[in-house]
């Protein structure tokens, strides 16, 4: 087999917008004519920009190769630039064509990616999900709304999910990390019980924030929560601060886990030093499959678990959960159900009362509408994600609107 063709479709998720303003899907075809999909989770740059990112990724070093050589493949595109060090951008592009390569390759032998990258470990993978507004509720109040929030974390513990995940201690700020105001420990405190009393011990409290915080910011907020048992901490600092992840941990009696935004084993080895007990890999952005396979060799060491993160779309959902199925220290895996979700890869994965069980079908076992990707192009000019410029307002208390809505 050779790679031959690459095509990347940005595609916009309707209103509310739940997964980000658009979705980089790569379509990989081979000179036999096997299409591998895959999914480019990278928001730092804009989606044409990133266009000719992945096309130039492709065309340098995938086109012509045998799709097998995945290892070749990451050296080649690790190392790009005379660099060998990890590169948000060229690696996003990178992870997007090996998920590709690995449905491809699944196609070709007619046997599931799990089964290719060591076998079924778990016969059902457990997920969770965000909590986002009922259909009654008015979308702008519920961000800081407690009472909100309680009533979904009932409605999807009904469904049968067994962790739910919210952060309402924004805001998201570049300018970098911050104290919470005293009014968002307050509210994020408020959260934590009404959710608690609302689920008893029917579901485990994932606390997210987006690393918003300074080290001791992040410890007087994580210290306020300790009563309420969250499962995690998710990513109280920013990720460039490797290091402090070890204060925080030491400070707080929470699991802190984090990964989100960071890339390859090397990122992901010096937070597990940092003693981050949970990772949160998004395929689309960390490596790729096999990239991950190894981050998720190297937890095993820490005794820590994979939770693969997915603010993105099905694809990259998909290549999470054969990654999950076939990784022993996984803990649980995000999951976001919505139509267009389910329709974009033709209701081909299902969730069935708060777990999805993987079966043989070849490749990541999906089958993309491509019609329905092409008929909801990206016409905006936000990135996938943004932090936001306003800093923290200590006077008025924050809210953050979550998500990345689209243009209504």
């Amino acid at each position: 087999m050779k790679l031959a063709e690459c095509e990347v479709i940005v595609t916009a998720p309707p209103a509310p917008g739940w997964g980000g303003r658009y979705w980089i899907l790569v379509k990989v075809t081979t000179a036999c004519g096997i299409v591998g999909w895959g999914e480019c989770y990278a928001a730092s740059v804009g989606p044409d920009a990133m266009g000719a990112v992945i096309g130039d990724v492709f065309g340098r070093y995938f086109e012509g190769e045998n799709p097998e050589n995945v290892e070749r493949l990451f050296r080649r595109v690790y190392s790009s630039g005379f660099t060998q060090r990890p590169d948000l951008t060229v690696m996003g592009a990178f992870s997007g064509l090996e998920i590709a390569c690995w449905d491809i390759l699944g196609k070709a032998r007619e046997r599931p990616v799990w089964a290719l990258i060591g076998g079924r470990m778990w016969d059902r993978v457990r997920l969770y999900t965000y909590l986002y507004p009922l259909e009654h509720h008015e979308i702008a109040a519920f961000w800081t709304s407690p009472e909100m929030a309680a009533e979904s974390a009932r409605a999807v513990v009904d469904q049968g999910y067994t962790a739910v995940k919210f952060d309402p201690a924004g805001p998201y700020t570049m300018r970098g990390g911050h104290q919470p105001a005293m009014s968002d420990i307050s509210m994020s405190v408020a959260f934590c019980k009404a959710i608690r009393e609302a689920v008893g011990d029917k579901a485990d409290l994932l606390f997210g924030t987006h690393g918003q915080f300074t080290t001791a910011g992040a410890i007087r907020l994580g210290q306020a929560l300790e009563p309420y048992l969250p499962l995690w901490y998710e990513e109280p600092i920013p990720p460039d601060t490797i290091d402090a992840f070890e204060r925080v941990a030491d400070a707080v009696r929470i699991p802190v886990a984090t990964g989100e935004r960071m890339t390859t084993k090397a990122e992901f080895a010096a937070a597990l030093k940092a003693g981050v007990a949970i990772l949160q890999p998004a395929l689309g952005r960390s490596g790729g499959i096999w990239e991950t396979k190894k981050i998720a060799a190297l937890a095993e060491v820490y005794n820590a678990q994979m939770a693969p993160h997915l603010y993105a779309g099905p694809v990259e959902w998909a290549a999470n959960l054969h990654l999950a199925t076939a990784t022993p220290n996984l803990l649980i895996a995000e999951t976001i159900d919505t139509p267009f979700h389910r329709a974009l890869i033709k209701d081909s994965i299902e969730v069935d009362r708060g777990f999805t069980a993987l079966g043989d079908a070849p490749g990541l076992g999906i089958e993309v509408d491509e019609a329905l990707a092409r008929a909801h192009p990206f016409d905006g000019d936000g990135l996938h994600l943004q932090m936001q410029d306003a800093p923290c307002d200590y006077v008025n208390g924050n809210s953050f609107e979550g998500g990345a809505p689209p243009k209504t």
